[in-house]
């Protein structure tokens, strides 16, 4: 379980790093003032800022729930292929709407995306609770 969380770790910090580089090329740009970012109110900044700061926001989201579950199987010890499989399948998905997400932003496909990863997570939980109360 430890490896599907790292790997949302290093997603991110590559989707927190894209962000960044959007926000300097911003910046640089003049397209976006440096003073937007204090409470990052008042502009009309890029699309590409708004998108990546959004898809950067959303994996402190959704993810919690991964996270804890995972933290779960970790101390309780629980080995179940079937969660490690959801949990791989969460980390998949989710690399998916951040592709979906930071490139063409199709909104239809970005949900679709978005409600496999939402499966995994519930069927992690449930897996859990099952092999949890045997």
């Amino acid at each position: 379980m430890i490896y599907p969380m790292f790997a949302m770790v290093v997603l991110t910090v590559i989707v927190g790093l894209i962000a960044v580089k959007q926000r300097f090329a911003g910046v640089s740009s003049g397209e976006v003032k440096i003073k937007y970012f204090q409470i990052m109110q008042g502009e009309n900044v890029p699309v590409q800022i708004t998108k990546t700061t959004r898809c950067f926001n959303n994996l402190f989201e959704v993810p919690v729930l991964f996270y804890a579950a995972g933290i779960l199987y970790v101390s309780l010890g629980i080995d179940s292929v079937l969660g490690l499989v959801l949990a791989w399948g969460f980390v998949f998905f989710r690399c998916v709407l951040a592709f979906v997400h930071l490139t063409y932003n199709n909104v239809v496909h970005r949900m679709s995306v978005f409600w496999l990863a939402l499966v995994c997570v519930l069927g992690l939980w449930v897996n859990l609770l099952v092999l949890h109360s045997l």
